[in-house]
């Protein structure tokens, strides 16, 4: 019998769920020493006055199974905004039951209502079930395009604060 998923915006009240699958996606990603995120800065930016990002929670039930992670970047070339997913994580017993593909299908939905000219994310290059699972839903992979960093350090002495 398929599991059903409910998805909707994610509340105040689910900040503990969400940070716990941020760090299980973490551990899955083999992340864990850059994952030191704190519930009260998630709480601040996807409910601050100055939120940065917003965030869907799939649940079954009355479990969190997933969440999705996204926010506004800006096409120069198209002059129009677009929707990044910063991140798109579903427990492993809710996999291969839908609730990926209706998380991702919930954000589409969003960048479509506010009329976005791109739905962008990444996915690290080994993990082939997550980019099989895109490319399945139509993503193309942008292979001529890298992703450069500055962080820590480097970050301050680019700025000159260091």
């Amino acid at each position: 019998m398929p599991e059903s998923f409910t998805v909707r915006p994610a509340a105040r009240t689910d900040v503990a769920a969400i940070l716990a699958m941020i760090r299980e996606l973490a551990e899955y990603e083999q992340l864990t020493h850059l994952c030191t995120a704190t519930a009260a800065q998630l709480e601040q930016e996807l409910f601050g006055a100055d939120a940065t990002a917003e965030a869907l929670i799939a649940v079954s039930g009355d479990e969190p199974a997933g969440y999705a992670i996204y926010f506004h970047n800006l096409s120069t070339f198209l002059g129009r905004k677009g929707l990044y997913l910063e991140d798109l994580y579903v427990r492993p017993a809710h996999r291969h039951h839908g609730c990926g593909r209706t998380l991702l299908i919930a954000v589409a939905r969003v960048a479509a209502e506010r009329n976005c000219a791109r739905f962008e994310w990444m996915a690290l290059d080994w993990n082939t079930p997550a980019i099989d699972f895109y490319e399945k839903l139509g993503a193309a992979q942008m292979k001529e395009w890298r992703l450069l960093r500055v962080t820590g350090d480097a970050l301050r002495k680019l700025a000159g604060l260091r």
